[in-house]
């Protein structure tokens, strides 16, 4: 069993030490905060990224190392070399790809509309001209909605968490997350929400990691894992436990 202590939890032992523990470390920062992907239950930490992260771990033949922080807070951590890379649902960007490497991506999703339910006005990413729409603090979606042709039309509030709660309570007209999460919410949460259309950005997670000698290594190393786990089944395996549906392919 995983049990968090503060904000440091070493989740995996291996049968053998390493020649050097501190470099055969791989730490992992996470919120701990965005179910299904990171969440504590019971003092533990779980979802998909930690079942994934566990899995790249064990095959890299590494101790995992998970820090968790305040979603805004992981890129800091990241540039000061507290940790090693993020999975946190991380987008790859074009603003991100400037500042840090990226693995292969092992989730593919898209950016989702999201109503409260019967909310019949916004079916679709064009409705939300002249409406108020939430976002995660720190997320890629803000992004999206203001490259949008019309986003001068479009108030954008950011939050650090619960948009759905504003949502389902109307004080939003609307908030945009990527289909998966949304999806989960929906299901989860006794909320009365609704999806508002197609999905209307393709969306990608990876890891990033510090554009180094140490951090390119470490990336290559986590795509040759990430490769053989998605050839062996255990991703798709991973991603039908938490979602019922493989999310880690096109």
């Amino acid at each position: 069993m995983r049990t968090l202590l503060a904000t440091v939890l070493v989740v995996l032992s291996l049968a053998s030490a390493p020649l050097h523990a501190e470099e055969n470390k791989l730490r992992v920062g996470m919120s701990g905060q965005y179910f299904p992907f990171t969440f504590v239950e019971q003092d533990t930490l779980k979802g998909f990224e930690v079942d994934v992260m566990d899995a790249i771990a064990e095959e890299m033949g590494r101790e995992v190392e998970y820090h968790t922080a305040a979603f805004s807070g992981l890129f800091g951590m990241l540039g000061s070399g507290r940790i090693d890379t993020v999975a946190n649902q991380i987008t790859i960007t074009e603003e991100r790809q400037k500042a840090y490497l990226f693995s292969e991506p092992y989730v593919y999703d898209g950016a989702q509309v999201v109503t409260k339910k019967g909310n019949d006005a916004v079916n679709s990413v064009e409705d939300l001209k002249g409406k108020t729409v939430a976002v995660n603090l720190g997320s890629n979606f803000e992004a999206l909605l203001r490259d949008l042709p019309y986003a001068d039309e479009i108030t954008i509030k950011t939050y650090d968490s619960n948009i759905e709660r504003d949502t389902a309570l109307g004080r939003v007209d609307a908030f945009v997350m990527d289909r998966v999460s949304a999806s989960q919410i929906i299901k989860e949460k006794p909320l009365p929400l609704q999806l508002a259309g197609p999905t209307f950005s393709q969306i990608t997670n990876a890891y990033p990691f510090p554009d180094t000698e140490e951090g390119r290594a470490l990336r290559d190393e986590v795509n040759a894992a990430l490769s053989t786990l998605r050839d062996n089944g255990t991703l798709k395996a991973i991603s039908e436990k938490w979602f019922g549906t493989d999310i880690t392919t096109p």
